[in-house]
């Protein structure tokens, strides 16, 4: 068996030690005679492997004690809702950059439940920069100003938080959580995905300062509550288990590899080594110029809607997975997440040079 190099958005690519440790302890974790999968969330030996979890999670972001972390499902998407009706609730009103189609999802979900208000948008270029933000056109008693950090589908990333004062910012970091160092105290809440960069899809994790919690709209849904999974420790129902296990495999990982410090040096080398032959190349062309340029997601182009097929085509045959851009752009993205080692970026340009000289 060989594995090849997967540069899929997501469900994304994860450390091969990850992989290996896992299926060492797929029929028994340690000695508890059961599989991870199996272990009731209520039992001693599952609480153990929660803990762990979170207690790495909250070493390796520096996650201060006054911010709740919080294990749930419903991806992403669901906190579109889940933080309007929890946050919603002075003013009823509430900020947002639109920087892609995540972050246009989770304004227009917000609409529904109080005045939200587009601050800047990059839709004019198809979403290929980030928007300058002008301050004074912020709603100052706003009840939160949310940012998409990292565009999955265009490769911008933010590389400046806005400054929103006593306005809490709230941020979707499905795909750039745990790739560089940052400032947890600067959020009011942050929530992400975890089939980028954590683990496998079906986890989502929020971290979300305490004196947030506890007043949601008297509508919201008891499982839409940010107070019903902090008040039980995220077992207020059955957890993603088995996605938190392997979630505490990755961490552990991380530490090991020196930290979200080593994890930004690894990633700012793999994203210059394919910026700097994009930049280069007659061929090919990334899509988003400048400092907005995401470090987990590169989109680039031929012009040629044909020549791209065929590139996608035979990069599969020679083992590159999942190069195909997004469905609503086209063309073509490689995702470097944390797993994706060097020598998959490497591979990757050397194979795009030899399609250049055979068909530019």
């Amino acid at each position: 068996m060989s594995r090849l190099y997967n540069f899929s958005a997501g469900p994304a690519m994860l450390p091969e030690e990850v992989l290996k440790i896992a299926a060492d302890e797929m029929l028994e974790y340690k000695t508890t005679g059961q599989s991870v999968m199996e272990m009731s969330h209520r039992s001693k030996e599952y609480q153990a492997i929660f803990d762990e979890t979170e207690a790495i999670l909250r070493e390796v972001m520096s996650i201060p004690e006054n911010y709740k972390v919080l294990f749930l499902q419903g991806g992403a998407s669901s906190q579109f809702a889940m933080v309007p009706l929890n946050l919603l609730n002075k003013s009823g009103k509430a900020d947002f950059v639109i920087t892609g189609q995540w972050a246009k999802k989770a304004y227009s979900e917000a609409k529904r439940y109080g005045e939200c208000k587009a601050v800047a948008s990059s839709e004019d270029k198809t979403f290929s920069y980030i928007p300058k933000l002008d301050k004074s056109t912020f709603t100052p008693d706003a009840d939160y100003f949310h940012i998409c950090q990292n565009n999955t589908i265009y490769g911008t990333r933010f590389t400046e938080l806005p400054d929103t004062g006593n306005v809490p910012l709230v941020a979707d970091m499905s795909s750039c959580i745990l790739s560089e160092p940052v400032d947890v105290t600067k959020y009011g809440l942050i929530y992400a995905g975890a089939q980028k960069n954590m683990g496998p899809a079906g986890l989502t994790v929020v971290i979300i300062r305490e004196d947030l919690i506890g007043n949601a709209k008297d509508f919201t849904p008891t499982m839409f509550n940010y107070k019903t999974h902090a008040d039980n420790g995220s077992m207020f129902n059955t957890p993603p288990t088995y996605g938190i296990y392997i979630l505490k495999l990755v961490l552990e990982w991380i530490k090991a590899s020196g930290g979200l410090e080593a994890m930004k040096i690894h990633n700012e080398k793999k994203a210059a080594m394919l910026y700097d032959f994009l930049d280069s190349s007659k061929l090919f062309k990334a899509t988003v110029q400048g400092k907005d340029r995401s470090l987990m997601n590169v989109p680039f182009v031929t012009g040629n809607e044909e020549l791209d097929a065929k590139f996608v085509a035979e990069a599969k045959s020679k083992g590159f997975l999942n190069l195909k851009g997004h469905r609503s752009v086209g063309g073509m993205r490689a995702s470097i997440y944390n797993a994706m080692p060097i020598e998959g970026v490497e591979k990757l340009v050397e194979f795009m040079k030899e399609f250049e000289a055979t068909n530019a």
